[in-house]
């Protein structure tokens, strides 16, 4: 594993470490996807969209799941022995994408259209969070 997180101030970011590590070695290129910041508008707000290309896929080809902080999606076509290509240059195929979330991302929906397939994923409102830590005395 790579030491990327390796200031004594950063604790407790293995599990983070790891995760950038699996992402890093997923790196396969297809479909093509682009992510994109949606501002704030009409009340909605701030979101982020991932487009994938998934060019003949059809809906229940796909498949989008958040498994522990990683957003999955996996496109599977079926091989279809009853046509006889002549020349084949566009292969029946699947993948897997997988995206990690930071905590409290959510999945706002998903859509499909001419061969596009777009997740939004709402920014949660960080909270700022204070703690006052009481320090003990001892003799």
């Amino acid at each position: 594993m790579s030491r990327t997180l390796q200031s004594p101030f950063l604790l407790g970011f293995d599990e983070f470490e790891r995760a950038i590590d699996r992402v890093a070695k997923a790196a396969d290129g297809y479909p093509p996807y682009n992510i994109e910041r949606i501002a704030e508008s009409g009340g909605q707000a701030e979101r982020i969209r991932i487009t994938l290309a998934v060019a003949g896929f059809v809906r229940d080809q796909l498949e989008i799941e958040v498994e522990e902080r990683q957003l999955v999606v996996r496109g599977r076509q079926k091989e279809e022995r009853e046509r006889q290509f002549l020349h084949r240059g566009i292969a029946a195929r699947q993948f897997q994408r997988v995206f990690l979330l930071a905590d409290g991302m959510q999945v706002a929906g998903a859509d499909l259209t001419n061969g596009l397939l777009t997740i939004d994923l709402i920014r949660p409102e960080p909270a700022r969070m204070v703690k006052k830590i009481e320090i003990m005395m001892r003799d």
